[in-house]
């Protein structure tokens, strides 16, 4: 079981850095449209969205790394965490579904939970 734990720690920081990249990739395409834009008003309204869509997916990977790294070093409170987001990753289709469910399938095998209770930190 503890494959599945690293296995996991490190699809949740590939998924969140997919996630990092996509939110820069984004900012940085829709500010670069938005320049080549004569309209004032339509390079204002790409700023604001690059900058609103690009703050979101940020704040929704970070706690993917922060989870994934935590499951990594066998921290208790990561397995915690680890269960909220893969419970949220369910709606992100289809790969955040895929690790969602083997996330909850995995963090809920006894084996698992033991080797955690076992770390208390």
């Amino acid at each position: 079981m503890e494959k599945h734990i690293n296995i996991i720690g490190i699809l949740h920081i590939i998924l969140s850095i997919l996630g990092l990249t996509g939110a820069f990739l984004l900012y940085f395409t829709l500010r670069i449209i938005g320049s080549f834009s004569d309209d004032y008003e339509a390079n204002m309204i790409l700023t604001i969205i690059a900058n609103i869509v690009s703050v979101i997916l940020i704040v929704l990977s970070i706690p993917g790394l922060i989870g994934g790294i935590g499951l990594i070093k066998r921290k208790s409170w990561a397995r915690i965490l680890i269960l909220i987001l893969s419970i949220l990753n369910l709606f992100n289709f289809p790969f955040g579904t895929a690790l969602g469910i083997y996330s909850l399938w995995a963090m809920v095998q006894p084996e698992i939970i033991a080797c955690f209770e076992n770390n208390k930190s």
